[in-house]
């Protein structure tokens, strides 16, 4: 009997816990009317409904063309190979890249996504020079210069022309309680 009682306590504490974690939304950002806030979710594209005429049966899947993020890092580093796309993993990683005139200087760049979030601190941007004298004698270094913040600058204004263009496709016009489409 002790024992079950303690994991009852285990129990609920765990749940009392995982409960509690997520919570804090700020009150002032959602209508105080349940109809306008369920018209604010759904038009946002973060509600659902029963009778939805546009799938077809299947589900909805989320992939990482779905990211934001994800899709605008991977446009922006486009003309570089890659070695490894881990969107699980959150990160990516290109191949050496040189340009054709000159064969003795080359580009690594490492993109670690830290949040889905489009925000400043969303990505972790490495950049690897590599200058070789001969083909045996190369220095590698990694450089901070204005190469990564011209890259973050311009993921995440990419970022932010998908995210807009994903919110205005998902849109749909709420209509009220017993309306039919």
């Amino acid at each position: 009997m002790n024992k079950n009682l303690r994991n009852l306590a285990i129990l609920s504490s765990l749940i009392i816990f995982l409960y509690s974690c997520g919570m804090g939304a700020d009150a002032r950002q959602f209508p105080p009317d349940a109809e306008s806030r369920v018209k604010k979710n759904i038009e946002e594209g973060r509600g659902f409904r029963f009778s939805d005429q546009n799938n077809g049966g299947s589900g909805n899947f989320d992939f990482a063309s779905s990211n934001s993020l994800w899709r605008a890092s991977l446009d922006t580093i486009d003309f570089m190979p890659l070695v490894s796309a881990n969107y699980s993993g959150g990160i990516i990683i290109t191949d050496w890249y040189s340009s054709n005139t000159n064969s003795s200087e080359a580009i690594k760049i490492s993109i670690r996504f830290l949040t889905n979030e489009i925000r400043s601190d969303a990505l972790d941007i490495k950049v690897f020079y590599k200058k070789c004298a001969s083909n045996e004698n190369c220095k590698i270094i990694e450089k901070s210069e204005n190469i990564k913040k011209e890259l973050s600058k311009k993921i995440l204004m990419k970022a932010a022309v998908y995210e807009k263009e994903t919110k205005v496709k998902n849109f749909k016009p709420y209509r009220g309680k017993g309306t039919v489409k």
